[in-house]
């Protein structure tokens, strides 16, 4: 590795995204071109893992624009590396911001997007910098794809240091997690795209969204991915991070009925109380200032009618079976 940084180059100075002779031989079996982009700020701890992981799939994406969001550290450095070895694979840098919001990242995002238009594909993935998974990944789901027309954004469970969305999220099969959604071109295009908001909540917006107007969402059992960094922990602690949870389950419009049974069931994981409490306060927090919500009344609607659903469909499995399946229970 050398000893050096890049300097990061503007938008505007970057040349035109590559166009590709000849598609590599296993880019396209199912006849649904993808492409990927993935945002990363200084992100040089994780971002050789990702790349790794990409590069030795059994499906590749057509393109993968890597947008190097103002890094500071040697982010740019290491992708720069691989981008000499992979026509398919571009970098993109982005000028030197402090912001490290949600909203940044959707920017950075959006950035890659503008320079994604022009191509011919029909998935569309945002791929995080600190995920990793096996080879057959990206295969398996553009596979979904293919059996299903009405499926609109796809993706798996997913799992970290002591913890797994499939047994410790109530979020369930309908939502698929934001380190790896894959959408359908259309679909992504119907909703809007990734709606920026500082305080997140934007994969979310966007994958209830999408459920809002017809296509169906899913993620899948049977494949993983792994986050290899603690879910909103990257400048923060745990109870910071479960605070922040509450709030922005407050701004997403979550009915106060459903948290108040979200709050009992993080009381009895560790931390214990003290997760519950932090997760309870943070709502109650961001209800006392009126946190503004990034999310129409139609959404809200649509989101508190599908918890109640689930609830209703939560006790109903306690009643009969004394065990509730949090993955599919009360899901489509």
């Amino acid at each position: 590795m050398l000893d050096t940084q890049l300097t990061p180059i503007p938008a505007r100075d970057q040349k035109p995204l590559r166009e590709s002779s000849a598609i590599h031989e296993n880019f396209r079996p199912s006849g649904l071109p993808l492409v990927l982009i993935t945002p990363a700020r200084n992100e040089e701890q994780f971002i050789e893992q990702l790349i790794q992981c990409v590069i030795s799939q059994s499906l590749l994406p057509a393109k993968w624009l890597i947008v190097n969001d103002g890094s500071t550290d040697r982010t740019a450095e290491i992708v720069s590396r691989y981008v000499a070895k992979h026509e398919w694979m571009e970098l993109l840098n982005l000028s030197p911001h402090r912001d490290r919001s949600f909203a940044a990242k959707v920017q950075a995002f959006n950035a890659g997007y503008e320079r994604m238009k022009h191509l011919d594909y029909a998935v569309i993935g945002n791929l995080d910098s600190d995920v990793s998974f096996d080879s057959g990944y990206i295969e398996f789901l553009i596979e979904k794809f293919a059996e299903d027309e009405h499926l609109g954004v796809a993706g798996t469970i997913f799992h970290e240091e002591g913890y797994s969305s499939e047994t410790d999220s109530f979020e369930g099969q309908n939502h698929v997690p934001g380190g790896c959604q894959l959408f359908r071109r259309q679909c992504f295009e119907e909703i809007g795209g990734y709606i920026p908001h500082r305080a997140g909540g934007i994969d979310w917006i966007a994958v209830t969204t999408a459920r809002m107007k017809g296509w169906t969402t899913r993620s899948f059992r049977d494949k993983a991915f792994f986050h290899n960094r603690s879910l909103g922990t990257a400048e923060r602690g745990a109870l910071a991070s479960t605070f922040s949870y509450g709030e922005k389950d407050y701004y997403l419009g979550n009915h106060p009925i459903w948290e108040l049974f979200r709050v009992a069931y993080r009381a009895t994981k560790p931390p214990y109380l003290l997760d519950g409490l932090s997760l309870g306060l943070g709502f109650c927090w961001a209800y006392i200032r009126r946190m503004p919500r990034p999310i129409t009344p139609e959404l809200m609607a649509f989101h508190r009618k599908e918890e109640m659903t689930k609830l209703k469909a939560i006790f109903n499995s306690l009643l009969h079976s004394g065990r509730v399946d949090s993955f599919s229970v009360g899901q489509k």
